[in-house]
């Protein structure tokens, strides 16, 4: 569990000397968020957008319908991407395949000061040569997928106040979208980067009804591939499983591991489940928060919200990014395997690095 008021993040350095004091800790976390806003703090909230907005559903493709593109086909600066056109699997740049990644220590503090030596990097179990590292603060496409069903009720302010704090304390130049959820998905913020376009909006609901969490998570990763940025991430926040969806959990595992998007969840779980979709639903936003290289927060005190929405945040801004050029240049379209391994600094206690699982190789 992540306690309150752990929000400072760690150089090396400071990891070191916070290890032996047993000091405040950061948490890792990839964006999955559970629990939308509660209606307007003291007023009667409007009528439900969702009942009003219609966004077509992407259409389901076949599984070999979205193989990545070649290596090296970079899109030239200002293209327009047509609708529908293929994504790779994870950034690939002249051939350079660019993973990024979070490391954090063991009271989930986030580790930052690392350098290139200190990082071996497997593509399909062979080791591979570095040659490129970065953690700049680059700008990010982060779509927010917010639960609106019935049962958030009673968690809807605090959710809402968690995301206006991940906003506020993300890069000024991110760009940010919302797709919110009941009974079915809609896109109720499209892409902006005023923090004030989301809140206003977000006063304007109030939750109702069931929950297909698996269609607006498809929703989501889709609405992606019109990201401005390279980077591109999606924070669910939701409080329990899927019970109203059309797509399958594996249809939804398929398209997220096919896609270069990183997920993080904020789960806020009831501690007694009363249905089987309430019991798996943490399973689901774990597992394919894990694959992209994100994590899920479980959340059992919602006045921790807004804390685990700050360190996300702070996440997203201390990537580290490593890239190389794989010893196998085959274009199979097959799923190469990926393996990070630390090589920390002397002193330092036994440290954690978040990484995305693998990648689609291209195809041609």
């Amino acid at each position: 569990m992540v306690g309150p008021g752990d929000t400072r993040m760690a150089s090396f350095a400071r990891v070191k000397r916070g290890w032996r004091r047993w000091g405040a800790g950061w948490v890792f976390g990839l964006i999955v968020v559970s629990g939308l806003f509660s209606g307007c703090d003291g007023a009667r909230a409007q009528e439900n957008p969702l009942g009003q907005v219609e966004t077509p559903a992407p259409v389901k493709s076949k599984p070999d319908a979205t193989k990545p593109e070649a290596a090296g086909e970079a899109e030239a600066p200002g293209a327009v991407r047509a609708p529908g056109s293929k994504l790779p699997r994870l950034r690939m740049e002249a051939n350079l395949v660019l993973v990024p990644m979070t490391v954090t220590d063991p009271m989930n503090r986030l580790v930052t000061g690392l350098e290139a030596p200190n990082f071996q990097i497997f593509d399909n179990n062979i080791g591979q040569t570095i040659k490129s590292f970065s953690t700049e603060d680059a700008p990010v496409t982060i779509g927010i997928v917010f639960d609106l069903s019935g049962s958030m009720q009673s968690k809807f302010a605090r959710a809402r106040r968690a995301l206006t704090e991940f906003l506020r304390t993300s890069n000024p130049e991110d760009e940010f979208f919302v797709v919110a959820f009941n009974d079915k998905p809609a896109v109720i913020v499209d892409y902006t980067s005023d923090v004030d376009d989301v809140e206003a909006r977000m006063v304007m609901l109030h939750p109702e009804n069931r929950t297909a969490l698996i269609d607006a998570v498809y929703l989501g990763v889709n609405k992606l591939k019109d990201a401005k940025y390279e980077r591109k991430a999606l924070l669910i926040i939701s409080d329990g499983g899927d019970n109203r969806s059309r797509y399958t959990e594996s249809e939804l595992r398929r398209v997220v591991r096919e896609s270069d998007v990183q997920i993080y969840a904020i789960g806020i779980f009831d501690e007694y489940a009363p249905t089987s979709e309430e019991q798996l639903g943490p399973i689901l936003l774990s597992d394919i928060a894990e694959t992209t290289g994100g994590r899920m927060f479980r959340v059992s005190d919602a006045g921790d919200m807004t804390d685990i929405a700050t360190r996300i945040s702070a996440e997203l801004r201390n990537e580290y990014v490593v890239g190389y050029r794989p010893s196998d240049m085959k274009k199979d379209g097959n799923w190469r395997k990926l393996k990070v391994r630390l090589v920390p600094p002397p002193g330092l206690p036994q440290l954690t690095v978040h990484f995305r699982q693998g990648y689609y190789a291209p195809s041609q």
